[in-house]
């Protein structure tokens, strides 16, 4: 079984892109910190998020940076060459989220809550080579 969920607060605006497929899918990247706090010492851990489709889209028009959110979804690892290194990448394929901040809280998007989104993530991603923005 491969499922992972988290707690965490939105590091940047949702990064959105269409996938040239037939469907002109939508993807929505995010990059959501979690937060572990010890007695001496406080670990941020930052996480890449990507969501597809109907998630994604609800993802574009209603998170804003530093909202908290719980993400649901399954680890996928892929590799790419850069500068002649092959690097792993490793990310939560979303296909399921939840609002967690008071209405108005961190947010410039509109106070609506949503439905838990749900859907089906592709079976393959969008090579994105960008580097961890943090």
């Amino acid at each position: 079984m491969n499922r992972v969920i988290i707690i965490g607060n939105l590091g940047r605006d949702p990064e959105v892109r269409v996938m040239a497929n037939q469907d002109q899918t939508v993807v929505t990247n995010l990059a959501v910190a979690t937060t572990k706090r010890g007695k001496d010492k406080e670990f941020t851990e930052w996480h890449r998020v990507s969501a597809f489709g109907k998630v994604a889209e609800i993802m574009r028009d209603y998170l804003t940076k530093g909202q908290k959110v719980m993400i649901e979804g399954e680890l996928r690892t892929r590799d790419y060459m850069k500068d002649n290194v092959k690097t792993y990448s490793t990310e939560i394929i979303c296909n399921n989220f939840e609002f967690l901040s008071p209405k108005g809280e961190a947010s410039h998007a509109p106070a609506k809550q949503a439905a838990p989104a749900q859907s089906q993530a592709p079976a393959v991603t969008e090579d994105f080579e960008d580097d961890i923005p943090f």
